[in-house]
């Protein structure tokens, strides 16, 4: 079958079926902010001799790509300085207006898939993975997995990661402040994906801080059936 765009594939024939057999060899990891998903992806894909998709390293090619019309939370978002991003909003706020959570841009992603070589396996991962945009495509459940890390797996990996948090968070009057905003938000985002993914009955992982990199990956690909 013909690889089309995401625009005029959904417009003709049984959108679901399509969907399902364009993208039925792509496997996805989804989940919460700083859950491992990104170390996780590279090494089932080494492993396994996947096409890595991160969508995280598409955003800002994306957000260029998008209209305001389309994507307004995004374009509200590029207006706002670091202290309205982080400080001048509640964490409620925050996760209810944040552009990627809204599933703003899923599109793309869905394009971008569909343009990589079908006749190898692709493994696809990040945040904006939301459980309600990628059943659709789901025709056989277990090549997906959604990662959910607890408060204080997630608490580690800022600390852990050290610079690469602060680098924007910085940027702002109050870091400190910044960064429980920021933690407050993601904890939202996670408990979020636990209720859709249960309400969807798809696959999750809880990741806790006794959980090694190794468990994790071996549950990932035990999850895949890989």
């Amino acid at each position: 079958m013909k690889r089309s765009t995401f625009a005029t594939r959904v417009s003709t024939g049984d959108e679901t079926a399509v969907r399902q057999e364009q993208l039925g060899h792509v496997y996805w990891i989804g989940g919460g902010s700083a859950a491992g998903k990104s170390t996780i992806a590279r090494r089932i894909a080494a492993a396994h001799n996947l096409v890595l998709y991160s969508t995280d390293e598409t955003m800002s090619d994306h957000a260029r790509r998008i209209t305001a019309s389309d994507c307004p939370f995004l374009h509200q978002f590029m207006t706002m300085d670091m202290d309205e991003r982080w400080l001048n909003r509640s964490p409620t706020v925050m996760f209810e207006t944040f552009h990627w959570f809204k599933g703003e841009g899923f599109s793309l992603i869905v394009d971008d898939l569909l343009r990589l070589p079908g006749n190898s396996g692709v493994l696809v991962e990040g945040f904006r993975l939301l459980p309600m945009l990628v059943n659709p495509f789901l025709a056989q459940p277990e090549r997906a997995v959604w990662l959910l890390p607890s408060p204080d797996f997630r608490q580690a990996v800022f600390d852990s990661r050290g610079g690469s948090a602060w680098r924007f968070l910085g940027k702002t009057s109050e870091p400190e402040k910044a960064l429980s905003n920021l933690l407050e938000r993601d904890r939202m985002f996670t408990d979020q994906l636990r209720a859709e993914t249960q309400n969807l009955s798809l696959h999750t992982i809880e990741v806790i801080s006794s959980m090694t990199e190794d468990d994790l990956a071996e549950r990932v690909t035990e999850a895949f059936g890989l």
